[in-house]
């Protein structure tokens, strides 16, 4: 018999590793590269221009928060970097709280 029809078993759905690691984005560090090469351009930046060793403390914990973010969904910055450039806030958004295009 094939399985199918009647008495068929279900099972429920397996992850598969390499499927997940061959979907997932490019990391280092726990973060994905994205954030971790704005959070060190903009540290060196802060760096440079306070000159207080501090800056490097306050990147380090801003890596922190975002391997935390990045824990549940590897994607989390990029669907937002993507969701800000493509859906702009509009001028009616402070009245109806959403993007509406119609007054």
């Amino acid at each position: 018999m094939s399985g199918r029809g009647q008495g068929a078993q279900t099972t429920p759905l397996a992850r598969d590793t390499l499927f997940v690691g061959l979907t997932r984005p490019q990391m280092f560090a726990g973060v994905t590269w994205s954030f971790f090469v704005l959070n060190l351009v903009i540290s060196t930046e802060a760096f440079l221009l306070l000159r207080s060793i501090w800056v490097m403390a306050l990147a380090l914990g801003v890596h922190g928060l975002g391997a935390l973010a990045c824990l549940h969904e590897p994607r989390r910055f990029d669907l937002w970097m993507t969701r800000a450039m493509r859906c702009p806030r509009v001028r009616h958004y402070r009245f109806w709280q959403c993007n509406s295009y119609r007054p």
